[in-house]
């Protein structure tokens, strides 16, 4: 059978497994910081890259190669590197393709980690980025200049749940020239694949729900195989490299997240439902919602909706507060994509360091509530939700 035509939940199960000499079903940990060679010219021919293989676990390590193989057959990716964290890839990624002078057009709302990259430290460099508001991609155009190198957007977005139009950004990617990157994190490949719009190179925090269990720490980068070559050779000189433990308990992760995702978005759904009912909520932002301003681009660019939910509570910031103090089952924390239900007050968490009119520029009001769904019971979750409300 042609692995190609496999179903995504064959490729994530079935993908690379890694046997040893005792043919395990299960792949087993290869705990090794290096790995040894047959003798001189196997050593030469190896360090020469005129040979394929493991050398040092900081370049490659069977458990790594494992997921990110998995990752790329779930992303229609020709090639991938896997990193520590998160941030670990988005860093590795901008750092390896861009030079002194470069300029990045992105959209406004992004990770508030991935903000500081831009804002404060990409500009010692001398590498600035423009921002895009995502109500008005008819603006990203005008942003693009001469010295522009990178396109780039998280959708849905964090912490706003706004959606932004993949097959526009591929467009205009390809008019221009530009590398796009998408981080896909919300999504998932089981929701989205954005290579299928023209996208270039896609990450993710896989701490997030390819994970799904709150254990891990780990990110990585899939696309165009000459861009990753050059990711590759970046980050085996400086060092992000994902560990062999955490690769192998998310290469097991990934082989569930279909079956988990489709539960989170289940859940997700009826918990959104619930509060766009609820007195106390002036607004809900849920992508599968009708009344999601972008509800229709994300029919067409997603296959269900996500776990992330962006409610708005009335009575500002104190209310928001409040809230987070009431909630008795759900956990506070600042993760998300867990099996445990994740409720977070943006404005004074994760986005307080931003100014009022920063957060408002990014959809972050005072009342802002970000709910990471879980895999409880639903009518659980909702009646915690119902309380801290009341």
């Amino acid at each position: 059978m042609n692995e190609q035509e496999f179903g995504f939940e064959t490729q994530a199960i079935r993908t690379h497994i890694e046997r040893s000499q005792f043919q395990e079903h299960s792949t087993p940990l290869y705990l090794s910081s290096s790995f040894v060679f047959d003798d001189a010219e196997d050593m030469r021919a190896s360090f020469t890259e005129e040979k394929e293989r493991n050398i040092y676990s900081r370049f490659s390590n069977p458990n790594t190669t494992e997921f990110v193989d998995k990752v790329c057959a779930m992303e229609g990716a020709e090639a991938g590197y896997a990193f520590a964290t998160g941030m670990a890839a988005i860093y590795s990624t901008f750092a390896a393709l861009l030079n002194a002078g470069d300029h990045i057009v992105s959209a406004g709302s992004v990770f508030g980690s991935t903000h500081a990259l831009f804002m404060t430290y990409f500009p010692k460099w001398n590498i600035t980025t423009s921002y895009f508001d995502i109500n008005q991609p008819e603006t990203i155009e005008g942003l693009i200049k001469p010295n522009t190198k990178i396109l780039y957007a998280e959708t849905p977005t964090n912490p706003g749940v706004d959606v932004v139009d993949l097959e526009l950004l591929g467009q205009i990617a390809e008019k221009h020239n530009l590398i796009l990157i998408i981080d896909n994190c919300f999504a998932t490949p089981y929701i989205q694949q954005p290579i299928k719009f023209g996208t270039h190179l896609v990450i993710h925090s896989a701490t997030k729900l390819m994970d799904g269990q709150g254990r891990v720490l780990g990110g990585i980068t899939v696309g165009r195989a000459d861009l990753i070559r050059q990711i590759y050779l970046f980050s085996r000189n400086t060092g992000p490299a994902l560990s062999p433990f955490n690769a192998w308990v998310l290469s097991k992760s990934v082989e569930t997240l279909a079956i988990r995702v489709e539960r989170h978005c289940e859940n997700a759904m009826k918990v959104a439902e619930f509060l766009e009912s609820h007195p106390k909520v002036n607004s809900v932002k849920y992508p599968f919602l009708k009344s999601h301003p972008k509800y229709e681009i994300a029919k067409k660019q997603m296959l269900l909706g996500g776990n992330i939910i962006a409610f708005e509570i009335k009575g500002g910031l104190e209310a928001g507060r409040a809230f987070l103090d009431k909630i008795k089952l759900c956990s506070l924390s600042a993760n998300i994509g867990d099996a445990k239900t994740i409720v977070t007050h943006p404005a004074s968490t994760t986005h307080s360091k931003l100014s009022v009119e920063e957060k408002l520029a990014v959809g972050i009001s005072e009342g802002l509530v970000r709910v990471s769904v879980g895999l409880e019971t639903v009518k659980d979750v909702i009646a915690d939700l119902e309380q801290a409300l009341a």
